[in-house]
């Protein structure tokens, strides 16, 4: 006779069941991919719905710190990359043009990373805060820590306040034009949350934040601006659109609901053709800032070097095109996490023709 465990309930307590199978090397596996059912419905507390899967927020950092890791946007790194990149490019396209590469641009360069980190994780604070309201009235966002009650506001715009001034810290190590330029940016992070309320075109408020640093960046290590970081700021514009319509794609019936403006629901199913004109602005003014960063340099196989980033860049957006499905929310955020390898995609050109 075997004994039934029984709850206090009276009810029988329910059995784990695990369907496993031998591999070859003598360890089991799951037949079909399928798992433990309790491992399998086992998510971390307070995960976001959008996060990477089995990101470091989720599993390593301690509990404590994981709200206010989510604020930040912790678990979901692209936002960072897709700061970072303009900057990059800006520091680069900046030593192309002087011919000059000093210590002090690994420090801009490094600074700019750990800044982008700051300044990302304040500006989504404050979107959070602006958008506590409508994120608990849409299902990808409704698990963020302000709407689901692991942080409040006051502690939000304490840890907003805390990026900002770290951020600020590493701003004034800058040459004095980069840190205007840094204390101006502040004016579309502030204004890019309250777009999507007056605005179908709320991308471009977006792509002034999120590129700004390809003006900084070079501002640092250049001392002053010229024409080429402008048509490459504006080139990054057009590239916040491109990516940003895609990702915006995935809340458009949510959107439609509450009467949040975004690109995606003023193109609908023009979207494609929308996504063409941003890529072909995005390569041309990317490469116009990249000829005029790189020409006198008197160098052809520099220029030529340099000037294939633009083109991979293109063909890496080109390929997005093809796959986009609006349809399929999950190709539709691949898709926008697939813009880090895009913008990536620059910076090993750039480098390489600085070397020639």
């Amino acid at each position: 006779m075997r004994l039934i465990p029984i709850q206090r309930n009276g009810l029988r307590r329910p059995q784990r069941v695990v369907y496993m199978k031998a591999n070859a090397r003598g360890q089991s596996g799951s037949i079909h991919g399928a798992q433990s059912m309790t491992q399998a419905d086992r998510t971390p507390e307070g995960q976001v719905a959008d996060a990477v899967t089995g990101n470091w927020v989720d599993r390593r950092a301690p509990a404590w710190t994981r709200p206010y890791l989510r604020l930040s946007r912790a678990d979901r790194p692209i936002g960072t990359w897709l700061l970072l990149l303009p900057c990059w490019w800006g520091l680069l396209l900046a030593m192309l043009a002087d011919g000059q590469a000093r210590w002090e641009d690994a420090w801009i360069g490094l600074g700019c990373a750990v800044g982008a980190w700051l300044m990302r994780g304040a500006g989504c604070t404050w979107n959070d805060i602006t958008d506590r309201d409508i994120d608990g009235a849409v299902e990808r966002t409704r698990s963020r820590p302000i709407p689901s009650g692991a942080v409040s506001t006051r502690q939000a715009l304490l840890w907003m306040a805390l990026q900002a001034l770290l951020a600020c810290a590493i701003l004034l190590t800058f040459h004095r034009t980069a840190i205007a330029l840094g204390v101006l940016s502040l004016l579309p992070v502030a204004i890019y949350p309250f777009a999507k309320r007056f605005t179908w075109w709320p991308q471009i408020f977006l792509g002034l934040a999120f590129n700004w640093g390809a003006l900084l960046a070079w501002a640092a290590h250049a001392g002053s601006l010229s024409w080429p970081p402008v048509v490459l700021y504006l080139g990054g514009i057009a590239w916040t659109l491109f990516y940003d319509t895609i990702y915006a794609h995935q809340d458009r019936e949510d959107d439609a609901l509450i009467g949040v403006k975004s690109t995606a629901r003023l193109f609908g199913t023009d979207t494609p053709k929308w996504l063409r004109r941003f890529l072909v602005a995005t390569v041309a003014l990317i490469g116009l800032a990249t000829l005029g960063a790189v020409i006198g340099r008197d160098n052809p196989l520099s220029l030529l070097v340099a000037l294939a980033g633009p083109w991979a860049f293109g063909w890496h957006l080109t390929w997005q095109l093809r796959a986009l499905d609006l349809d399929d929310n999950d190709k539709l955020l691949m898709l926008f996490r697939a813009n880090r390898d895009a913008g990536l995609l620059l910076v090993p050109f750039f480098a390489c023709s600085l070397l020639l």
